[in-house]
């Protein structure tokens, strides 16, 4: 295949300014259909605000984004979502009130509707044979069947992120956008994550934003690295990490 065809997003020199502070600078950037994509940075390195652009929570000052060969560079977040760019937050966003279950039929339900249907009108549409099924495959994907009655507010961190990333999944994205996945989870709980995690990459085009440098190498296909709003290497994960640039920024060697 052509490599331009298998391109999902690409950015050219998209620069964000927040008054004299520039967060993102010229960045150049692609990611291909399936891949897992990684980006890495210090505190103040633009990740979060270049993830921003790729979502439209923020358009860029100057440069453009592509989706799958279109200019979305102005495109509200909604229509992104709508053509199949969905992303998790840094704070796991769930319903605490409702089962693991009812989580998981809520969010396929929104999607196949496209719609933020209140939560009321929700409940009778639940019985409903083709969410049962779904709900229960990617239940049974995700290891989260034995949670399924559970309220979701008594559910551990760990098992809580598990859920978030179960529901971006079962809205069928093209691309999976994860902001920080392992924010706030033990050793364990990223072990576990990982684990079920890992089954399912190379079904979906996956970008994740995460600190945790040792938990993410085995996780994605190459290694972005910013800093101070720049991308200074971008390529397997172990050869970037050892990029003498990367290594200054890191670890001052």
């Amino acid at each position: 295949m052509d490599s331009s065809q298998a391109t999902v997003i690409k950015t050219e020199k998209v620069t964000k300014r927040f008054g004299d502070f520039v967060a993102v600078d010229q960045v150049d950037f692609s990611i291909q259909r399936d891949e897992t994509i990684g980006i890495i940075g210090p505190n103040g390195a633009g990740k979060t605000t270049f993830l921003n652009l790729l979502t439209g929570f923020y358009f860029p000052e100057t440069g453009s984004v592509f989706y799958e060969g279109v200019d979305i560079t102005r495109d509200s977040p909604e229509k992104r979502v709508a053509a199949g760019i969905i992303r998790t937050f840094q704070l796991v966003r769930v319903f605490d009130n409702l089962s693991v279950f009812e989580n998981l039929g809520l969010a396929y339900y929104r999607k196949k509707r496209n719609t933020a249907l209140p939560l009321h009108m929700f409940v009778s549409n639940l019985h409903h044979p083709e969410i049962q099924q779904k709900t229960r495959e990617t239940l049974e994907m995700f290891e989260l069947g034995p949670l399924a009655e559970e309220m979701v507010g008594n559910l551990a961190l760990g098992s809580k992120r598990l859920l978030e990333i179960a529901m971006a999944f079962i809205a069928n994205p093209v691309v999976l956008a994860l902001d920080e996945p392992f924010s706030g989870l033990s050793d364990n709980e990223i072990d576990e994550v990982t684990r079920v995690f890992k089954k399912y990459t190379h079904q979906k085009t996956i970008l994740i934003v995460e600190h945790k440098i040792s938990k993410l190498v085995d996780v994605v296909d190459r290694l972005a690295v910013m800093h101070e709003g720049k991308i200074i290497a971008f390529g397997l994960p172990k050869e970037t990490l050892e990029d003498p640039e990367v290594r200054r920024v890191y670890w001052k060697v």
